[in-house]
């Protein structure tokens, strides 16, 4: 496998790579939402039996917080909860919802005020965020070499821009060894 870039680092090289085998979906972490998605090509969300029909009548029911889910298809798919201005490419593909019994279990409330329905959104969209990620494969990991090519330390599974967080910490690293080595940490 080819890095798609390569950053030299005071006589290190960190090696960025696409991580085309993450461990698991993000929706096998802890989530809020459960994700309903119906699609005659595609498997999406969370696994479920449900039907259009027990879907649109869970979504609207008064103790549910639902979020649509739309699909926008066209050299890759990608994900989110508001819809896109293709109307041959993209449509709605189900819903990311949660009840208010486990929006009080998950915060610790005996209401679900506005100011706590609005947190729980917040943390549906980015839970769709995290899964578009993974579905349009932005998803990095990073191999760390010494001056003679020997592998010092790697690290997977960063979503998102690998400059905003896993380049730093391969920087990081790197800071931390050569600190190490002149005896600087103990």
């Amino acid at each position: 496998m080819e890095p798609i870039e390569t950053i030299e680092y005071r006589h290190h090289t960190i090696k960025v790579y696409q991580d085309d085998d993450p461990h698991g979906s993000p929706r096998d972490w802890s989530i809020l939402g459960t994700m309903t998605c119906l699609h005659s090509r595609y498997r999406l969300g969370d696994e479920h039996e449900y039907t259009v029909e027990e879907i649109q009548e869970i979504v609207e029911r008064p103790d549910v917080i639902a979020l649509p889910l739309y699909l926008f298809d066209h050299s890759g798919i990608t994900m989110r909860t508001t819809p896109f201005s293709c109307p041959w490419d993209s449509g709605q593909v189900g819903f990311i919802w949660v009840t208010k019994e486990k929006v009080r279990e998950e915060f610790k409330v005996k209401r679900v005020t506005q100011k706590i329905e609005d947190k729980a959104i917040k943390l549906l969209q980015d839970e769709v965020y995290m899964y578009d990620l993974h579905i349009c494969g932005e998803v990095y990991g990073y191999v760390t070499e010494d001056e003679d090519g020997e592998h010092i330390d790697s690290c997977w599974g960063f979503y998102g821009d690998p400059h905003k967080y896993m380049v730093k910490e391969a920087m990081e690293n790197i800071d931390y060894a050569t600190k190490e080595q002149v005896g600087l940490i103990y």
